[in-house]
């Protein structure tokens, strides 16, 4: 069953971790920043949803960056019950799709829940003070890639905060597999 954020809360204040990447380091969210924004996207290698655009989100991540605009990606599944979303296989999935992008392990899950992710994949866009300005999709896409020519909202609400520190009031939330929580012990 697909699950679906909430609606941005413009202003919430992104929270800073540090991770180990699929590079081998360990890696500040706020380090991941550029000068105009960040986006922290939570994502993972099994879920369709995240198959489905990783090409797009590769291809933002790379536009977003000439627009002073930070990307990170964080995989918060439970590995042992989906061990599709193990980190050495998070490395596979990386190397596979050429992220430009640090890709980071939230093993204990501690940042998801701070960030309260709810799908892969889900998407915060912050500006340069490091202030929500988006939590919506990627594009019109869901299980299958949509379209060459669908609009690209996390682009295009991206470039909007680059340019004037604001996101757009309207969003359309993201839609994909829930976040796979580790049993509570």
């Amino acid at each position: 069953m697909a699950a679906i954020p909430p609606v941005c809360d413009f202003g919430w204040k992104a929270v800073d971790a540090s991770l180990t990447s699929t590079d081998g380091r360990v890696v500040s969210i706020f380090d991941c920043a550029g000068p105009n924004g960040l986006v922290v996207a939570f994502i993972c290698n099994h879920c369709p949803y995240v198959k489905a655009v990783i090409d797009r989100i590769v291809r933002d991540a790379r536009d977003l960056d000439a627009l002073g605009v930070g990307f990170v990606a964080i995989n918060s599944n439970d590995a042992e019950a989906y061990p599709e979303d193990s980190f050495d296989n998070m490395k596979s999935f990386a190397s596979a799709h050429g992220f430009t992008f640090p890709y980071l392990h939230d093993e204990d899950q501690s940042v998801a829940r701070a960030y309260d992710a709810v799908c892969t994949p889900d998407f915060f866009g912050f500006n340069k003070d490091m202030e929500l300005q988006y939590r919506g999709r990627l594009d019109a896409s869901r299980k299958q890639a949509g379209g060459a020519d669908l609009r690209r909202d996390l682009f295009e609400a991206m470039r909007q905060v680059a340019e004037t520190g604001q996101g757009p009031r309207d969003q359309i939330p993201s839609m994909g597999c829930s976040i796979k929580w580790k049993d509570a012990a």
